[in-house]
């Protein structure tokens, strides 16, 4: 059965964002629903989708989103979210429920997480298993899909596994890594997950999912040793580790935020393993069966080597941050606005210098005083927040939603203009705006206007001695941002 007519939830997300351009290749009509779908505009696939703006707190939404739809996606997770998540989440696959039943949607699929029977689960676990009871119990014949560790480019498990390897050359770890999991690559669960659109109306339940090799967690960290060139790592199990405080230690030596690790420990916790294969009476394996562990690592490793990364678990928002965009002119609606603004004209083009600009951050830094901003964000790190391991998704290029360290891409008009709001944990919300024009020199040439603003809204007395404390050291930074920005376009520039 082809041709279907398809909504998925959680495109910008990790598995959507891979999941809705195979679902076109396979011949369906994608609907994507974004609660701000600017996010999705960048996107390679993004004008062979049709992107609707929705929340799924949001009943009406929700029904809008369903309306003529054969099938349904359900791949919204709150991982990284603060408060009540798992409530939040339920809430949201309630409504999902309620409407694929009355607009007579044939199909339901979620992609939940592998977990034992009979023993008590992690939070982040039990919201699954509920979720997927909840969308079990609509009426609509629906596919959960319970699937191991996801090892890909871009995963928060491939990424938790990567650096702790990477940094650690002996590995004091809970007892946890003595447990038992079930790896499978992002290829073969979107196999899964696409094939399930096309499974007959009457195939209804939970489905284990997992790749071929179960090893000790432990294992999973050599194995990615031995694929990485790197020595084997000796690995001591202690019992005084316990979820909390690995994941404090996650958090400082992995880009993974405390906010992702915590939930990504809780899963590991008890042995994790398919139990059963009935869905493969639904869905064969793929043609040449499921990828192995060390092959499913040497592929990740191969895709970030080469910066092809499509979609990565950085796309999630950090717990707690502000989401609100830039007020036009905050000053007018009475808050409180602190600046530091730097200008600069150059010789150097408007092309070379938007060069430098939309790739700054990650590997390249911030032009400006690196030990600074290393001690910024381990501080933000030893408070859980996101510090500046997560880094870029793309070193060259950034789109709507993209992270670049502790900030995200607020808005981009290529070329021109760069808004990045920050992600860090502060007493206020704050932003850096980057804009490039073109100028007419004094000579004749043509050159470019820099300039360069950070914003901050203070949040009562701390927000505002937060900034003050700071102004000395912005000083310095800011100044020298400017400078090394528009030094480096010149060079640069010059060169071409």
């Amino acid at each position: 059965m082809s041709g279907r007519r398809v909504l998925v939830t959680g495109a910008t997300g990790y598995v959507g964002g891979r999941l809705a351009p195979r679902l076109v290749e396979a011949g369906h009509t994608v609907r994507a629903l974004a609660r701000d779908p600017r996010r999705l505009r960048d996107a390679a696939w993004a004008a062979e989708v049709e992107i609707v703006k929705g929340d799924l707190e949001e009943p009406g939404d929700v029904r809008r989103a369903v309306e003529g739809v054969d099938v349904v996606y359900h791949l919204v997770h709150a991982m990284s979210a603060g408060g009540d998540f798992a409530a939040a989440e339920l809430v949201q696959a309630q409504h999902v429920a309620a409407a694929a039943r009355d607009a007579g949607v044939q199909r339901i699929v979620y992609l939940s997480g592998l977990h034992p029977e009979g023993e008590r689960l992690s939070k982040h676990l039990a919201s699954r298993v509920a979720v997927g009871e909840a969308l079990l119990a609509s009426g609509v014949p629906t596919i959960v899909l319970e699937a191991g560790i996801v090892i890909g480019s871009g995963s928060a498990s491939f990424e938790m596994i990567r650096h702790l390897t990477d940094v650690l050359p002996y590995m004091p770890a809970p007892r946890w890594v003595r447990n038992f999991v079930q790896p499978i690559a992002v290829r073969d669960v979107l196999h899964y997950l696409v094939a399930a659109a096309s499974v007959p109306g009457d195939v209804h339940g939970t489905f284990d999912i997992g790749g071929p090799d179960v090893l000790r967690y432990g294992q999973t960290m050599n194995g990615y040793a031995v694929e990485a060139g790197l020595p084997q790592r000796p690995i001591a199990p202690l019992p005084v580790l316990t979820p909390w405080l690995a994941s404090q230690w996650v958090n400082l030596v992995t880009p993974v935020p405390r906010a992702i690790a915590i939930p990504l420990i809780g899963s590991l916790l008890h042995d994790c393993v398919v139990e059963e294969r009935r869905i493969d009476a639904v869905i064969p394996p793929p043609e040449g069966g499921l990828t192995g562990y060390r092959r499913a690592v040497r592929l990740a490793l191969s895709r970030e080597r080469s910066g092809d990364i499509e979609s990565s678990w950085r796309s999630a928002s950090a717990a707690g941050a502000p989401s609100d965009p830039l007020p036009s002119d905050p000053r007018w609606s009475g808050s409180t606005v602190f600046e530091d603004a730097r200008e600069r004209t150059t010789s150097a083009s408007p092309e070379a210098v938007w060069t430098v600009v939309e790739a700054i951050g990650g590997d390249r830094g911030w032009y400006s005083v690196p030990l600074l901003w290393s001690l910024r964000g381990l501080a933000d790190r030893l408070v859980g927040g996101v510090g500046l391991r997560r880094g870029r998704r793309d070193p060259d290029r950034l789109r709507e939603g993209d992270t670049v360290d502790w900030w995200r891409v607020e808005r981009i008009d290529r070329g021109r203009m760069l808004r990045l709001r920050a992600e860090m944990k502060v007493p206020g919300r704050a932003w850096i705006e980057f804009t490039v024009e073109p100028v007419e020199l004094d000579s004749g040439a043509r050159g470019s206007h820099y300039r360069q603003r950070a914003v901050f809204l203070p949040s009562g007395l701390s927000g505002r001695l937060y900034w003050w404390s700071l102004v000395p050291a912005h000083q310095v930074i800011f100044e020298m941002m400017a400078g090394r920005i528009v030094a480096v376009a010149e060079r640069d520039g010059a060169r071409g």
